[in-house]
């Protein structure tokens, strides 16, 4: 569920955020590159949450 609702809103964040630009730059807005950019952007969260260890750290 953590994983849904992480590309939930990594989905609505690029969404929005393709929109500015595109209307900042007076270019069409293309619902595709906002999918692309969510799944990628999803996929290197994830990787990210894999590799950080979630140990707790020993006291020197």
């Amino acid at each position: 569920m953590q994983y849904i609702m992480m590309f939930v809103w990594t989905f609505l964040l690029s969404e929005m955020v393709v929109y500015v630009i595109s209307s900042m730059n007076a270019e069409p807005f293309h619902f595709e590159t906002g999918v692309f950019v969510a799944i990628v952007l999803t996929i290197l969260l994830i990787l990210m949450i894999k590799l950080i260890p979630d140990e707790p750290v020993e006291k020197h």
